[in-house]
């Protein structure tokens, strides 16, 4: 995919993915979480919207929890 995507979280700000390299969907109750990454870049979808992005690192495959890499609001 060729389309940018860009996370508004304080950690995201600024940060862009522009080809994806992997994707992770889960649902939490009726939440959908999605995780869309590249080689540098992770963005935490919340159900449609971006909600934060950090830098990727692989720690993130395959977590219990990969939201617990993001900054989520409270």
């Amino acid at each position: 995919m060729k389309t940018p995507a860009r996370a508004a979280g304080p950690a995201g700000g600024g940060l862009f993915v522009e080809e994806y390299t992997g994707i992770h969907s889960w649902v939490e109750g009726l939440t959908r979480y999605t995780v869309v990454h590249s080689r540098e870049v992770a963005v935490l979808f919340v159900d449609t919207r971006p909600l934060d992005a950090i830098v990727f690192h692989h720690d993130l495959l395959g977590a219990d929890d990969p939201k617990s890499f993001f900054t989520l609001p409270e």
